[in-house]
Parts: C-alpha cells; sequence; structure tokens
C-alpha cells in the first residue's frame, strides 16, 4: 500500500467515523425529546410563594398530560406596626397540552394561607395604647386557575401566571386586654402588593430537576 492509498483509507475512516457519531448524537437527542419524565422536584420563587419547595407527578394517563403538584413555603414581613408569619400551601393538577409532561399547560388548585399577626403598639383613642404585640390569626383560602410552561429535559424551567380567588377582608378582629381593661377593636390590613379584596396574583418562576 502506497502513501496515497494509505490516506484514502484514512480519510475514508474518519468520514465514516464521524458519521456515526453524529448520527449517534441525533439518536439520543431524538430519544431524549420523546422521553417522559414523570416525576419533577424543583424550587418556586415568586407570588405568592416568595420562595419554597414544589413537587409534581406526570401521570401516565390521558396521553401523559395529567400532572398533580404539591407546593409548599414559609416566610415572615416584619414593619413597624405589623409582623407576619405566613405560611403557603397549594395542591392541585396541571393539565399538559402535549404528551410528553412539558410545554404548555393550565392548572386547577387549592392555596391555603396561614397567617399569624403581631401588631405593634396599639392606640385605642384616648382609652388605651398598648407597646406590646398583639396576636392574631388571618387564614384564608384560594382557588388558583393559572397558565404556564415547563421546559423538558433532566433541568427544567418553568414559568405560572394565574389568580387565586377568594374574598380578602380589608380588616381582622380581635380583643385586646391590658391592666384590666378589655376592649373589642378592628385593625385594617396595610396594603399588601398583589392582594385585593377579590384575591391574590400569582406568578413565579421555577427550576428544578426531572427523573
Amino acid at each position: 500500500m502506497n502513501l496515497i492509498s494509505f490516506k484514502t483509507v484514512i480519510l475514508i475512516a474518519v468520514v465514516l467515523f464521524s458519521n456515526l457519531t453524529f448520527s449517534q448524537v441525533k439518536e439520543v437527542e431524538a430519544l431524549d425529546s420523546i422521553i417522559v419524565r414523570h416525576i419533577n422536584l424543583g424550587i418556586k420563587l415568586g407570588i405568592p410563594n416568595l420562595i419554597g419547595g414544589s413537587a409534581e407527578i406526570v401521570l401516565p394517563v390521558l396521553g401523559n398530560r395529567i400532572a398533580p403538584y404539591f407546593d409548599y413555603s414559609g416566610f415572615s414581613i416584619d414593619t413597624d406596626e405589623i409582623s407576619t408569619s405566613i405560611s403557603y400551601l397549594e395542591y392541585g393538577s396541571n393539565l399538559y397540552f402535549n404528551q410528553k409532561g412539558n410545554g404548555f399547560f393550565i392548572s386547577l388548585g387549592r392555596g391555603k394561607f396561614n397567617t399569624e399577626l403581631a401588631f405593634n403598639a396599639l392606640d385605642f383613642g384616648n382609652l388605651l395604647i398598648l407597646s406590646e404585640p398583639i396576636f392574631t390569626d388571618f387564614n384564608f383560602n384560594t382557588t388558583n386557575i393559572k397558565l404556564g410552561l415547563k421546559s423538558g429535559g433532566t433541568f427544567y424551567f418553568r414559568f405560572e401566571l394565574g389568580f387565586g380567588l377568594t374574598n380578602i377582608p380589608d380588616s381582622v378582629d380581635f380583643i385586646a386586654s391590658y391592666g384590666g381593661i378589655t376592649k373589642s377593636f378592628s385593625e385594617e390590613l396595610p396594603p399588601i402588593p398583589g392582594i385585593s379584596s377579590s384575591g391574590i396574583l400569582i406568578g413565579n418562576i421555577g427550576f428544578g430537576f426531572s427523573f
């Protein structure tokens, strides 16, 4: 075998190897695009979650379109007038438009707010001024409707936007006692971004891993 023939054999081998490798990569990419990953675990950030954990299971029914989910978060907000400790639980189901458990989806769920309010330095007119915090609960449930988009692959990204329907009062009622004096009191809630008397705005991003 002369030098020219040897170079020709090497060139043909390189071309064949490159084509084979490229074909294998394309096959892996094509296979990855149709794999349905049934478990999604991650984190959500936004309103009302602020930051919390998220879990979703894509069920093998209706072409992998139904996916129950569960979210939980807890956080605190403190100002000079009020301190708030909030835990938020949301559960429901996502309905995906395709059969791969990703892409666009609509969501229907229930949100549960458990809130403890501490009012600081309350003034009852000329009767009484309290310098110690007074605690009361402020809890409500919402019916959540959302639209969202979730990417595919092992590492996913999610975006959701919607609204939680409920009736939220403008104030909370409690009974304050101090120095043998007891008085019923109604305290108006301060404005909270994203919350109105008809419900709460929902908007969040999420990311995590799919299995």
